[in-house]
């Protein structure tokens, strides 16, 4: 960000100045001033350019680390930490739902094929023991940084050719008419497989969070069965209640 003083609190609010500047830094962040492990600008270029204390500085920053919007690696300075909020009542891709939140989706991908379906994808996916899947393993990045595990199958007869996807699945099914019209999803919390931690840079046996999702087509043909493992200091999800 080059002009800061854009985050200056107001001195003669009410309101303390380092209450101020961690809402005018939480709303730069959500803007997008800063991208995803992008340095901010550290505690004593704040508090000179800013005409603050290194105290309401310090404790400004230490209300962004509570909130999980920013990291500190020791001896490198303080990070923007990627967080999505998904919300549960609407369903989009993950490359959709990364450009919303203004972040650049990718993948990296580890196996894209054609299989034997398992048991539970038999059963999910409404298919007999003699058919073929296509099957996707793939880690999911905003801005380069890995967010999650994602493992996918589909009816290889509605799917022949997994190698053509790119980085979104449903953008793909949409182009070849195999659109994506509503799903059923589960969470549930898990902890890290040695496999999982070291895929997307966590300690074994860190807690994540595993979504499984059904897609449907619009005649109610199960065409999607998706495990996503997300890292649990990157995502929240978020749900709007009425009565």
């Amino acid at each position: 960000m080059n002009d800061l003083l854009a985050l200056r609190p107001d001195d003669t609010q009410a309101t303390p100045l380092y209450l101020q500047l961690a809402r005018n830094l939480e709303a730069a962040i959500h803007a997008g001033v800063w991208k995803a492990e992008q340095a901010l600008p550290s505690e004593r270029t704040l508090s000179e350019q800013l005409g603050l204390s290194r105290v309401t500085a310090r404790k400004a920053l230490e209300i962004l680390l509570e909130q999980g919007l920013i990291r500190r690696n020791q001896g490198s300075g303080t990070f923007i930490t990627p967080r999505l909020e998904q919300p549960l009542s609407r369903l989009s891709s993950f490359s959709e739902m990364l450009r919303l939140k203004g972040f650049v989706p990718g993948s990296q991908w580890l196996e894209r094929g054609i299989a034997v379906p398992t048991h539970e994808e038999v059963i999910r996916l409404g298919l007999s023991p003699t058919d073929q899947v296509a099957r996707l393993k793939r880690l999911r990045k905003a801005d380069d940084t890995v967010m999650a595990i994602e493992m996918s199958a589909l009816p290889a007869a509605l799917l022949p050719h997994p190698e053509a996807i790119g980085d979104s699945l449903y953008q793909y099914l949409e182009s070849i008419g195999r659109r994506v019209v509503r799903a059923l999803q589960h969470i549930r919390a898990i902890n890290a497989s040695a496999e999982f931690a070291a895929l997307v840079g966590i300690e074994p046996g860190t807690a994540m969070l595993l979504m499984t999702r059904i897609g449907y087509l619009d005649d109610n043909t199960a065409i999607e069965l998706t495990d996503t493992y997300c890292r649990n200091d990157y995502y929240d999800f978020v749900a709007e209640l009425r009565r």
